[in-house]
């Protein structure tokens, strides 16, 4: 009985060491890729003025665009753009983008949400 308790002991122990190895080697690609993003959006997180200009005066006209899109442009490069530096500051920690789409040219003609971080 005592050889059979000690067998499964090992087997559990063995077991979660390969689950750890499984998800360690993804570790570096999540890194990476919040890396990118961040630098991404920090960069180009000017785009967002006249993304949201076209989107807001496409859907309620020329001059609420061109008032309204440009005050939420604004506001939404400036969340781009801390998003984007938040996730170069803390890259070593794969959480996903506050802002969603995640890139700019993801989908143009959608307009900028910014949402709660997860885990990757």
């Amino acid at each position: 009985m005592k050889k059979v308790i000690q067998m499964l002991i090992i087997t559990f122990a063995i077991s979660l060491t390969a689950t750890n190895s499984a998800l360690a080697h993804q570790y570096p690609d999540k890194v990476v890729e919040k890396l990118g993003n961040g630098l991404a959006n920090a960069v180009t997180g000017v785009a967002e003025i006249p993304k949201t200009i076209s989107i807001v005066g496409n859907k309620d006209g020329v001059v609420h665009g061109m008032t309204i899109g440009f005050i939420t442009g604004i506001a939404n490069a400036v969340g781009r753009s801390l998003s984007g530096a938040f996730d170069i500051a803390t890259f070593l920690i794969p959480t996903t983008s506050f802002v969603k789409p995640a890139y700019i040219w993801e989908d143009f003609s959608r307009e900028t949400t910014f949402v709660e971080a997860k885990m990757r």
